[in-house]
């Protein structure tokens, strides 16, 4: 199983390079020794080709996202860089299944998940919908024992209520209507492997029983059948939903809460895992270039200002999601309008997502909390926020306009444009003598000329 994102260059991308160059060796043997070749064969060295040239590119995409995690390295309680305690799980060989930012509650959870892997314990993974429950099971499956044995993933809320026993525990021929044959339930597919039940907050009491008793016994009965079948497997399981709370309404048995949940683990809202939003933009953004076969979307000031202050109510999947669809729906440059209506910033709100920190003068600040809902999202105004934007710009490189163009990769009269439009003077934001802080005359002589 292939270690992702997460490599140090003294561990597995120099072992994946080497694979890598050992198989552009043998391609070029091929070439090289054979004397003739038909168009079959032309056709196959194409395919290798074509798959070494994207696995090159993904190992690329995958140091560029490593050094940018490792850019910033702030300390923990502990005095310990984030950085290092990444590096530290990486050093005891912990295989990460995903995407992981150097969030410290995040790396809280890994490290809990680190210690249970090895073990046959139950694990419970909590946290609001999309945040990686079933990429942190898939971690904590593949840094056990049982790594190489299967992985079989359960969505308790999509079963339904009938048909519940006979998905978990299988059925025999002609135990209902329409059983026409044996069939392994996917406790016994799981066997000696893990066993994944997502939303076991959605299970009916009635299955609540049924799973404690084979949590007890480590045996199911197959639907119709009388024998007890013994089966050896490993249960991480998860919930959006507060299953302590649940237990005290009656609605969760408290005995299979405290089954489950000898380990717990608990994934951070996306919320509150912002300074991992520009990794997950860069990461997903490259990701959906490479599944649309197209070159990585370049995102407008205004529409990064915007996905760094969102609140993601569908958190990281939420993300994913928008990044595929601004990856499909725009050319080179994306921008709010390529993102879904129901979250796209309107003309006629409050100030906006972009220029969130940065309030217009008399303004007071709009601070990230107030922009923790879908409402607020909804509210923010893409012209008070392109504004905001724009003077935060100029105060920046002291009112001079050429220099704000480059920063944000845009044509300078289309700037001077929007500039005009929001009633901005570039030598409002000049320093006390009239000159530009740190630029030249030249640019400030053009300037003038253009403003």
């Amino acid at each position: 199983m292939m270690k992702i994102l997460d490599q140090t260059e003294e561990t597995s991308p120099a072992i994946s390079y080497a694979g890598l160059i050992e198989r552009i060796e043998i391609l070029r043997s091929t070439l090289r020794w054979s004397s003739r070749l038909e168009r079959a064969d032309i056709d196959k060295l194409l395919r290798q080709a074509t798959s070494l040239r994207d696995e090159v590119m993904q190992l690329s995409h995958k140091e560029r996202f490593v050094q940018a995690a490792s850019a910033a390295e702030p300390q923990d309680a502990a005095g310990q860089s984030r950085g290092a305690r990444r590096k530290a799980l990486l050093d005891r060989s912990f295989i990460f299944e995903g995407t992981f930012g150097d969030n410290l509650r995040l790396l809280e959870s890994l490290e809990i998940a680190e210690k249970a892997a090895p073990t046959d314990l139950p694990v419970l993974i909590d946290g609001e919908s999309g945040t990686g429950k079933e990429l942190m099971a898939k971690v904590i499956h593949a840094n056990g024992a049982r790594s190489d044995k299967p992985f079989i993933s359960v969505n308790c809320g999509a079963i339904p209520d009938n048909l519940l026993e006979s998905e978990l525990f299988g059925h025999r021929k002609g135990a209902f209507t329409g059983a026409s044959n044996d069939r392994k339930g996917k406790f016994e597919s799981a066997h000696t492997g893990t066993i994944f039940l997502d939303e076991i907050g959605e299970l009916p009491l009635a299955g609540q029983v049924k799973l404690l008793r084979v949590l007890e016994s480590h045996e199911i009965q197959r639907v119709g059948s009388d024998e007890m079948i013994a089966v050896d497997t490993r249960i991480v399981a998860a919930t959006n939903r507060n299953l302590r709370q649940l237990s005290e309404e009656g609605k969760f048995r408290e005995d299979l809460f405290y089954r489950l949940s000898v380990i717990h683990v608990t994934l951070p809202p996306l919320r509150e895992r912002r300074d991992e939003i520009p990794l997950l933009i860069a990461w997903f953004g490259d990701e959906a270039a490479g599944t649309l076969k197209r070159r990585p979307v370049r995102l407008t000031p205004r529409l990064r200002d915007f996905l760094l202050a969102y609140a993601y109510p569908g958190n990281i999947r939420e993300l994913r999601n928008v990044m595929y669809r601004i990856s499909c729906l725009a050319g080179e440059m994306a921008d709010v309008e390529h993102l879904p209506l129901d979250i796209r910033p309107n003309a006629a709100g409050v100030a906006g997502v972009a220029g969130a920190n940065v309030p217009a003068s008399g303004e007071q600040p709009i601070s990230v909390a107030n922009l923790m809902s879908l409402s607020d999202a909804k509210r923010a105004a893409s012209d008070d926020a392109e504004k905001a934007f724009l003077e935060r710009g100029l105060r920046e490189v002291s009112g001079t306009v050429a220099e704000l163009a480059r920063r944000i990769d845009m044509n300078r009269s289309h700037l001077q444009m929007l500039l005009k439009k929001h009633g901005l003077h570039s030598k409002d934001f000049r320093n006390r003598n009239g000159q530009p802080a740190k630029y030249g005359a030249n640019e400030r002589d053009e300037d003038d000329a253009e403003g």
